[in-house]
């Protein structure tokens, strides 16, 4: 049996248990391509959430690298700041935050952002100066959004 998830505009294209290939194309074209696949098609809760001074797009399931916070791997963490939360088409909006909705996440790790090189040069001065620096973050996965 053949079957489609389909989330948004990225969608896995099962044939068989063996082979998944993923296809960046819409649903009607799917749909008039392979007219005898089902298609299933879920809404996925999500939220926007201020986590450090930033806004993130938060899902279920999802990884985020969010700015160094001093906690150990394994540990729980909860986000309060939810800003907008939307579940089955029905979207709420804070003011400014929405009433009862957090966000529950779990700490993956500490990883290092990309090194970005800061040079600084005064031209026939004979001034050079050269820094390296990479951002740290905490890793944490999306366990669950409390509405």
């Amino acid at each position: 049996m053949q079957y489609l998830y389909c989330r948004t505009r990225l969608v896995d294209y099962i044939c068989s248990p063996k082979i998944s290939v993923r296809l960046r194309i819409s649903v009607a074209r799917i749909r008039e391509r392979l007219p005898n696949v089902t298609l299933e098609t879920k809404r996925i809760m999500y939220a926007i959430v201020e986590i450090g001074g930033q806004q993130f797009k938060v899902e279920t399931g999802r990884k985020l690298y969010i700015n160094l916070v001093q906690a150990a791997e394994g540990d729980l963490l909860s986000f309060d700041r939810v800003l907008l939360l939307e579940k089955e088409g029905d979207i709420k909006v804070g003011t400014p935050t929405v009433d009862g909705a957090s966000i529950k996440a779990k700490v993956l790790g500490e990883v290092k952002g990309d090194k970005v090189i800061v040079f600084k040069k005064k031209r026939r001065k004979t001034y050079r100066k050269k820094n390296g620096h990479r951002q740290r973050y905490t890793q944490v996965l999306i366990e669950e959004i409390v509405a």
